[in-house]
């Protein structure tokens, strides 16, 4: 039997504070997100505790009746606690040597352990088709642990919100973008 895990990067914010909240182009986003997913059998939903995360998956969640459980390990990656002026080069950094680590930050590694350990627990569930909604970076890190040169320029590319499939079946993972804005 196939498993398929819906990866969603959440819609346009005011910010990137945990409770920063969607703009009123995320709204609609989120709407268009439940829209595409309105025909798509989901089972589960899981979400980043962040407040942006949260809001873009409610309009899908109240569609398909279905309770949002958040999930810590979905929060952001924290590339560093100090402002870094030079951020997205230090972050381009981070995608070639994933042991890299700035100021009481994550290594790539580290996060990317953090957001596999949610797939893998969902894969132990009875879920067939389960949709998880995270962050950019984080999201681009899961997406890199099953197609290795999904690197920085991907990261860098991708929408809010943005949509992957991966699909499980036997020891096959397949990877495909089925939804951008």
């Amino acid at each position: 039997m196939a498993r398929r895990i819906y990866v969603v990067r959440h819609c346009e914010a005011e910010g990137q504070p945990r409770e920063a909240r969607l703009t009123n182009k995320g709204v609609q986003q989120a709407a268009e997100l439940a829209e595409f997913f309105s025909k798509i059998k989901i089972n589960r939903i899981v979400s980043s505790p962040f407040v942006r995360a949260i809001h873009s998956v409610n309009p899908l969640a109240e569609l398909k009746q279905i309770e949002v459980e958040t999930d810590e390990r979905l929060s952001e990656r924290i590339l560093s606690t100090k402002v870094l002026e030079d951020w997205l080069e230090k972050l381009q950094a981070t995608y070639n040597n994933l042991d890299l680590k700035f100021d009481g930050g994550e290594s790539t590694r580290v996060a990317m352990a953090r957001v596999v350990s949610v797939v893998e627990e969902v894969l132990k569930g009875e879920a067939e088709n389960t949709l998880i909604v995270t962050h950019g970076n984080l999201m681009s890190l899961l997406l890199k642990n099953y197609q290795s040169d999904f690197g920085f320029e991907q990261w860098k590319n991708l929408s809010n919100p943005d949509v992957f499939l991966l699909e499980f079946e036997e020891k096959e993972v397949r990877l495909k973008r089925v939804w951008q804005k």
